[in-house]
């Protein structure tokens, strides 16, 4: 009765990691294309519209991120980072895609997570990542427009700057802009937070 047994559940688990694995491949499979579609488009995760910087983990060899071109600050007396936007990414794909950071590697945004459960068509997706790239660019005219050209500085960086920046109360134009900035960023970030980041 024993061997009877066994011989049954090596075969159910023979066919269960048989159809299990055919269903992870899917997964992956489907990932891959999720990816493929999706990133190319996007890039807010690289170009600092996400974040500001990408703070190293165990595992990462500095050194030879750096030999890659990333530049690696110390964040915190523990803690290295590179900032954003990444030296690395040229407006549509990694330059170091197989040999980038963990983060970066174990980085997923809620768009991607959403289509790959097929709680969103890819096409929706596009839709929404180029709404939050629209925004994002409106943020960075109306930045440009307040005197903070530094596109090498994190969006986020930015727009702090400009508004520690004292307010000229003779200067209507200005203080309309900072108002128009104030209501760009909220909605920019209100959409990241809702599509990118849950």
């Amino acid at each position: 009765m024993l061997a009877v047994r066994c011989t049954f559940k090596s075969e159910f688990f023979t066919r269960w990691l048989s159809v299990g694995g055919a269903a992870v491949t899917s997964y992956h499979s489907r990932m891959n294309d999720s990816i493929d579609h999706l990133c190319p488009q996007c890039g807010l995760c690289c170009d600092s519209t996400l974040f500001a910087d990408v703070e190293l983990r165990a595992g990462d060899d500095p050194k030879r991120l750096k030999k890659l071109g990333l530049t690696i600050l110390k964040k915190t007396p523990a803690k290295l980072a590179f900032n954003q936007s990444c030296a690395c990414f040229d407006g549509k794909l990694c330059g170091i895609y197989a040999d980038r950071p963990k983060r970066c590697r174990l980085f997923e945004c809620g768009l991607l997570k959403k289509v790959e459960a097929g709680e969103l068509t890819a096409s929706a997706a596009l839709r929404k990542i180029s709404a939050a790239k629209q925004q994002a660019d409106k943020v960075r005219t109306l930045l440009r427009s307040l005197g903070q050209a530094d596109e090498r500085m994190a969006l986020t960086h930015r727009y702090t700057a400009v508004m520690n920046e004292p307010l000229d109360f003779s200067d209507e134009d200005g203080g309309e802009q900072r108002g128009e900035l104030m209501l760009a960023v909220n909605d920019l970030m209100t959409r990241l937070q809702r599509d990118f980041l849950r």
